[in-house]
């Protein structure tokens, strides 16, 4: 069986700067990642400095090259079950066993079934006005109802825009809703959105129910947050109410050994957090290894003499 001080599943920002820290350390580690980044259809990432306007794949490929040049074990595959211990089995049917455990495995996002919406998601419908708004300012934007916090988020989006508008959709605004979007100068546009319109393979509208068609340049959704947790789950980790992992500030979970990092622990977390996120799991990870060091060579010592 394979063996690493670390196994570290999910090789994004998280997973691969916890990866980073820890080769420098001098531990062992090995990277699994299935390649499904939640960012893969967004072409560029904003916020991280040094990094802003990059691809998230040449980000992902360049974190890779420096894992590996500190010999670190890259692993193309998935997690499918994690036990305590700690042993992993992959999809291939290869076991691991580490000694400590990252889960840096990320979110799903579940957008409203309106035609058009999953199919131009991280294009000209997007979710996060910070790595996406300033590339759509001052374009006439949309703002799909139909959640809790869209109002809020309409009210948000409107600092990139003059010129934003909250299809209502599925949702009914009540009178102190409308009058903070009067104040902010955001039209409300009643009526059920049937799609989106496309042309020339960009976005070039929202369809009402009625036929109505208002011409949009972008699209801003609040997706619903869905944590990729079973493998956290399988291990005990205790989770809130809404299925999120109970962690600490460097990502201890209630399960000894196991941390997470990133989306898997914070939703909110952009690129730029959760590389910090893997950094501060990473240096815990280290130090926690040490502890363990220190009582095994005293007891050799004690033993010894």
């Amino acid at each position: 069986m394979n063996e690493f001080d670390v196994l570290v599943v999910g090789g994004g920002a998280a997973g691969l700067t916890a990866a980073l820290v820890l080769l420098r350390a001098r531990r062992t580690v090995a990277v699994i990642d299935a390649g499904s980044p939640r960012n893969a259809p967004a072409a560029e990432m904003h916020g991280f400095l040094s990094r802003d306007g990059m691809p998230p794949a040449e980000l992902i490929a360049a974190g890779r090259a420096e894992v590996a040049g500190y010999g670190g074990t890259l692993i193309d595959d998935t997690v499918t079950s994690l036990e305590p211990g700690f042993r992993a089995r992959l999809a291939s049917g290869v076991e691991f066993r580490a000694r400590r455990i990252l889960v840096a495995t990320g979110l799903r996002d579940e957008v409203p079934d309106v035609p058009g919406v999953r199919e131009r998601w991280g294009r000209d419908v997007l979710h996060c006005p910070y790595c996406h708004g300033y590339e759509v300012r001052d374009q006439p934007l949309g703002v799909l109802g139909g959640s809790a916090e869209a109002v809020q988020h309409a009210l948000l989006i409107r600092q990139w825009s003059a010129d934003v508008v909250l299809f209502e959709h599925t949702d009914t605004l009540d009178a102190d809703q409308r009058e903070l979007l009067a104040a902010r100068a955001v039209r409300v546009i009643e009526g059920r959105v049937a799609r989106l319109t496309v042309e020339n393979d960009r976005l070039h509208g929202v369809e009402l129910a009625d036929g109505t068609v208002l011409t949009r340049s972008a699209v801003f959704v609040r997706p619903r947050f869905v944590p990729n947790s079973s493998l956290l789950s399988e291990l005990g980790c205790a989770a809130d109410e809404n299925g999120w992992v109970t962690s600490d500030t460097t990502g201890r979970t209630t399960v000894p050994g196991v941390r997470v990092a990133g989306n898997a622990a914070d939703p909110r977390a952009q690129v730029i957090t959760a590389a910090g996120q893997g950094s501060a799991a990473a240096i815990a990870i280290h130090a926690e290894l040490v502890e363990d060091d220190v009582r095994d060579a005293l007891t050799a010592h004690r033993t010894a003499r």
